[in-house]
């Protein structure tokens, strides 16, 4: 089996990555590459040199490949333009290439984001999507666009999966980092809101059921953590695996958008757009959880990480490469 994988310089992709070199059943794995290599190199992997807009680069790659997994997107940008640029329209353009060299099978990273919060009953694939943020929307474009694009031949796994945390993930890792110092802020009472949260091997593991189903057609599948939980939980892990002291700090939502809004007019005046902005802050305030009964009954999706085990690897990971 030969593999062609977006987004594998990234924190999911180079797992992915990691994961179809070690596993004798794939052949080559091709991943495009816009700059660096970052977690890739030195790795047995065929090099693409390209972004998702690269069309003749990405063309030439899809020859004699199996799979495509679209792991790559932008998940901050100031206009909704530019989400739209990147999720939505590079997609189309990488099934219209499939479609063209005769990929057969597709697994595309969508998110929860793109169906919206859960206001208090899990998210399942029979909701309407009613995303909060324009990254959200981007997604719920994006998927929009492949039940629309994909010709009937074509078998295309679609993943939504809450926030995803792990060894190499950059952004949870700033909190982390807090706690490592000894401060936890948290929005809300720390029980609420809820959250769903996946470790990245086991979003890996769906990656890879999601890569045999070969049923024609589009299906998509939440998949998240074993457990939906709070941020006290999730604190409670931290104290114990540091073995340090954290103070909560609770923040109310009113003032969480207060201070993501005066962080992002900062930014501006330094031509940068922070991954703490407004739009992020409308989507942190409210509650983000999902149901994986659909992943588990059709895909054999079963998280294998409980939240202790996930938290601890990660931390362990974090400290063994000096960045706590």
């Amino acid at each position: 089996m030969n593999a062609f994988i977006t987004g594998g310089t990234g924190f999911i992709g180079s797992h992915l990555a990691d994961t179809l070199i070690e596993h004798t059943g794939w052949n080559e794995i091709k991943c495009l590459v816009r700059n660096r290599e970052k977690w890739l190199e030195g790795k047995r992997y065929a090099r693409v040199k390209g972004d998702l807009h690269s069309i003749h680069s990405i063309e030439k790659a899809l020859v004699d490949t199996d799979v495509i997994f679209h792991l790559a997107g932008v998940v901050k940008a100031p206009t909704q333009k530019e989400f739209d640029f990147a999720n939505v329209e590079a997609t189309e353009n990488l099934i219209r290439l499939a479609q063209k060299t005769g990929v057969k099978k597709l697994v595309i990273l969508s998110s929860l984001a793109a169906c919206g919060p859960s206001n208090g009953r899990p998210r399942s694939e029979a909701d309407p999507m009613k995303p909060v943020s324009m990254y959200g929307n981007s997604k719920k474009k994006m998927e929009e666009m492949i039940q629309k694009t994909a010709d009937s031949d074509l078998s295309i796994t679609i993943l939504r999966p809450p926030a995803v945390y792990g060894p190499r993930e950059e952004q949870i890792f700033t909190l982390f980092k807090m706690m490592n110092k000894g401060i936890a802020p948290i929005v809300g009472d720390g029980e609420n809101p809820k959250l769903s949260i996946i470790y990245v091997d086991d979003l890996i593991q769906a990656i890879m059921k999601a890569a045999e189903q070969t049923q024609n057609g589009v299906h998509t599948y939440f998949v998240s953590g074993e457990k939906i939980v709070s941020w006290n939980q999730i604190t409670d892990i931290v104290k114990i695996v540091l073995n340090k002291k954290i103070t909560p700090i609770k923040i109310k939502p009113d003032w969480v958008k207060k201070i993501a809004g005066a962080i992002e007019t900062t930014a501006s005046f330094f031509g940068s757009y922070p991954v703490i902005n407004r739009e992020k802050a409308n989507e942190m305030v409210l509650e983000w959880t999902c149901s994986h009964q659909k992943a588990e009954a059709e895909l054999n999706y079963k998280p294998e990480y409980s939240l202790e085990e996930g938290i601890s690897r990660t931390l362990r990971w974090y400290k063994q490469h000096n960045w706590l």
